[in-house]
């Protein structure tokens, strides 16, 4: 207890540490750390430029998904291993993981060219301050709606357009009038879009279900005619639908045909 309380005065009477000019360290501001010198880019306005791009790419980032969804290939593609799914019938193999995987990378070989051209005309000259955000948002629109419209113009969907343009122009366009494709804003481009990739999606998975459904139609009027009516059909036509799959290379030609099937 003595030990304590004369480390304590002594504590107490010591006086705190001064300067050379003989001011204490405590009340001199200029002993502050400056947070210039710690943080470059309080100081450097690159520094606040490049922390401002890193803001805009995590929102950009944030946002992949819903441009996944909305405004690449990839819809289309999982709608039809989905059905082709449903049409083998083995609706939980392969598992949905594998055929996520396999319409991801499927979309990137069919959005590469588009996304080069805005790597190559949008973000390089934009991380390099030669173009401004509302700049390069306007040209990265612009080739994002050629790639839509190009997929609905090939499907044959153009009447898609004019009903979402009618209805947010709330008037009746003409069936001869031509619109300019730059006229057109996204919010009128991407609805169209989806809705032409869900009409092809369906058009191609109905297709894939023909075969199948024969196979399903045979077997069932096989059974019927030997009496083997507690026999469900599926049991017996499921092999032979993977056995025609297999020896059809029907993987091969399903991911053929989705590919040349986008302008």
């Amino acid at each position: 207890m003595i030990a304590l309380g004369c480390a304590g005065t002594v504590r107490a009477q010591t006086p705190p540490p001064r300067n050379g000019a003989g001011e204490t360290a405590f009340s001199n501001p200029a002993n502050i750390p400056d947070l210039s010198q710690i943080l470059p880019a309080a100081r450097d306005a690159k520094g606040v430029n490049a922390s401002l791009q890193i803001l805009v790419l995590l929102t950009v980032l944030t946002l992949v998904p819903s441009i996944l969804v909305m405004m690449t290939g990839f819809p289309r593609i999982m709608v039809v291993f989905a059905l082709l799914r449903q049409a083998v019938g083995t609706p939980q193999l392969p598992p949905g993981q594998v055929l996520l995987g396999l319409s991801l990378f499927i979309t990137m070989l069919v959005m590469a060219p588009t996304w080069h051209k805005i790597q190559r005309d949008v973000l390089t000259p934009y991380l390099d301050n030669r173009m401004g955000q509302e700049e390069a948002f306007d040209v990265t629109s612009a080739y994002m709606k050629d790639f839509m419209y190009r997929q609905i113009e090939q499907a044959g969907n153009d009447d898609d357009v004019y009903l979402f343009l009618s209805y947010s122009e709330d008037r009746e366009i003409p069936a001869g009038e031509t619109i300019a494709l730059e006229k057109v804003p996204l919010t009128v481009m991407i609805p169209a879009f989806m809705l032409s990739e869900l009409k092809t999606a369906f058009i191609m998975g109905f297709r894939i279900y023909l075969p199948f459904l024969v196979i399903d139609m045979v077997i069932a009027t096989i059974l019927l005619s030997m009496g083997m009516l507690m026999l469900p059909p599926v049991l017996i036509s499921l092999p032979f639908k993977i056995l025609l799959f297999v020896l059809a290379d029907g993987w091969h030609l399903v991911v053929e045909t989705l590919l040349f099937s986008f302008a």
